[in-house]
């Protein structure tokens, strides 16, 4: 049986897939994860999962991130607004955008 390994190097850090090992049960499992995965390496946690229950949902299957119109959360749909508020919109976006990629770069 094949058993999926997640890593986590510190605590408050994700787990992230670092390999697979083959064994016949669960303690034998976490046993050779240990060994392969954790003996060089420090790590905070293992997480052991048996490989057939491990399941995807992808963008084709789901919509993330909701369907939900909430155009009304910007002050663009109004009509009657003044130049130098839509120019502080305009600014607030751009400011939005750069923080965005920020995280992004992050991750």
């Amino acid at each position: 049986m094949i058993w999926e390994v997640f890593r986590q190097e510190k605590k408050g850090d994700y787990h992230k897939h670092c390999g697979n090992v083959h064994a016949p049960d669960r303690e034998m499992a976490l046993m050779f994860a240990e060994i392969q995965h954790a003996r060089r390496m420090h790590a905070n946690s293992l997480w052991v999962v048996p490989q057939a229950e491990i399941a995807e949902v992808d963008a084709e299957e789901a919509s993330f991130g909701g369907t939900t119109d909430k155009a009304f959360r910007w002050a663009m749909t109004y009509n009657d607004i003044d130049a130098s508020f839509a120019q502080e919109v305009a600014d607030s976006e751009k400011e939005q955008e750069k923080a965005a990629k920020t995280r992004e770069a992050q991750i």
